[in-house]
């Protein structure tokens, strides 16, 4: 798997923090772990399963699983919810040195996103990834992920090494009920035959009701 692509991005938000926001052993009170839809997610040239980086908060930092960029040093992750999600933050551990992204560029409820997509499109925001073997807390800017089914995470490129590799990845936000489309039901006053399938043997013998 081979992506020759233009690496061309623009320097983005450098936002980084850790995860000292722990409530509890849950961690923090926002964190929508239990609201990703884990085995329906998918990583794009990777040597493992999405799903496999999808942690609870008290595996975050174990290193013994992991996914790894295959042919290059890109990797495509992306992430459904089971509901509408307000995201805050993202929360990701990568390295160790070199093998940690040199940014990633975040995109919502676009399905199918490909490399070449992801370098065609316009990035909802992009951020700059810190080096370091703890949890990174990036803030989101919540005004651009308001109702967020589907997260796509798009690491261009390591900061050094052939490939990437991904320990944990984690989400802060508000989690609500996905809303169901209504389903309208238009009603015909007075059939019109010509607008229906005639039925085997019935032809001639309907009889509308007089007026």
């Amino acid at each position: 798997m081979s992506h020759n692509h233009d690496h061309g991005y623009n320097c983005g938000d450098h936002a980084h923090g850790h995860d000292h926001t722990q409530t509890d052993a849950g961690g923090p009170s926002d964190n929508v772990f239990v609201h990703i839809d884990r085995d329906n997610v998918i990583a794009l040239n990777s040597t493992g399963e999405g799903k496999e980086v999808i942690k609870p908060w008290n595996e975050r930092l174990d290193e013994r699983v992991y996914i790894e960029s295959d042919a290059d040093d890109q990797l495509i992750i992306r992430v459904p919810f089971t509901g509408s999600v307000k995201l805050r933050s993202l929360l990701l551990k990568s390295g160790p040195g070199e093998q940690t992204p040199a940014k990633v560029a975040l995109f919502a409820n676009i399905d199918n996103l490909d490399f070449s997509d992801a370098q065609d499109e316009e990035p909802l925001q992009q951020l700059d990834v810190a080096v370091g073997r703890e949890v990174g807390q990036y803030p989101l800017k919540p005004a651009k992920f308001p109702n967020v089914s589907t997260i796509t995470l798009f690491f261009p490129a390591s900061q050094g090494a052939e490939t990437i590799r991904i320990y944990y990845i984690g989400f802060l936000g508000q989690w609500s009920e996905r809303k169901q489309e209504p389903v309208i039901t238009v009603y015909e006053s007075q059939p019109n035959l010509a607008d229906h399938e005639k039925i085997q043997g019935t032809e001639g013998n309907f009889s509308m009701p007089s007026q």
